[in-house]
Order: structure tokens, then C-alpha cells, then sequence
């Protein structure tokens, strides 16, 4: 298992025992205990903690300094409304997979229509559009299918 395996795997444990879907960890005591350096654990929370996997960090430095992170938990409805406001203006190919894959492992959407969804927006579709607006059009198409199912 790869470090930033035993990282992740440690923080969602924590999340798991946690009441209300949190945990807070101090970085360096957190690193400490893995047995890894600090910037391990920041390159951890910002490839795989993120909004597009349903989930929040918040960050307060200096010395009683500690990283929250939430694990968000909403309905339907609300999780569609929260990946379209993640999605914002522009969206990449590899990031609309990642969302695309979270909503069906999650239930969110049902796997046929992830996977027309994907195609819709896929590089060969979006080949056709100059490159400088290709993210900008796969973000607009993306919200308004992600919308047309709330």
C-alpha cells in the first residue's frame, strides 16, 4: 500500500468513528504518527479531500493550528446543486470523470447515465470546439445535465 494510501485510508477511519462526518488533525503530530513528512499529508488533502469527492478542508495556522475536514453528506438534490457550484465555469476532462464516477459509486446517478453523460462531453466530442473554449462548453453542458436530473 502506497503512503498517500495509508493516509487517506487513516483520515477517512477517523471520519468513519467521527459523530458528525469530522475530523481535525494537527499536521505535523498527524505526519508524526504516520511516519511520513507534513507536506505528505497537504499533498494528500488537496488531491483527494476535495469538493468534487464530497468533501471540505479548513485550515487555521499557527501554533494550536489544525485541518478539519468534513465529510459532506447531502441528499440528492443537494449534492447535484453542490457539484454544479464546484463545477463553476470551466471543467476538464479527467475532473468530469472523477465527478461523473463519484456520482455513480455514490448512488447519485445511475451508471447509464453517467456514462451518457460523460460521452456527451468526452474529448472526441469536445474536439470540435477551439481549444481555449473546450472547458468552458463541458462546464455549461455538464451543469445543465447534472441540473436535468435534480
Amino acid at each position: 500500500m502506497r503512503l498517500s494510501d495509508i493516509i487517506a485510508a487513516e483520515i477517512n477511519r477517523m471520519l468513519d468513528e467521527s459523530s458528525n462526518n469530522t475530523a481535525e488533525i494537527q499536521r505535523n503530530d498527524f505526519a508524526s504518527r504516520i511516519g511520513c513528512v507534513p507536506s505528505q499529508i497537504n499533498y494528500v488533502l488537496s488531491s483527494r479531500f476535495i469538493p468534487e469527492h464530497g468533501y471540505m478542508v479548513e485550515s487555521r495556522r499557527g501554533g494550536g493550528g489544525f485541518i478539519k475536514i468534513t465529510r459532506v453528506r447531502l441528499d440528492g438534490s443537494s449534492a447535484i446543486m453542490h457539484l454544479v457550484n464546484v463545477i463553476g465555469n470551466e471543467i476538464d476532462d479527467n475532473t468530469v470523470r472523477v465527478i461523473l464516477d463519484n456520482c455513480c459509486d455514490s448512488g447519485l446517478l445511475e451508471a447509464s447515465i453517467v456514462k451518457m453523460m460523460y460521452s456527451a462531453v468526452s474529448a472526441p466530442v469536445m474536439r470540435e470546439i477551439p481549444v481555449v473554449l473546450r472547458d468552458c462548453v463541458r462546464a455549461a453542458i455538464i451543469k445543465q445535465m447534472l441540473l436535468s436530473q435534480v
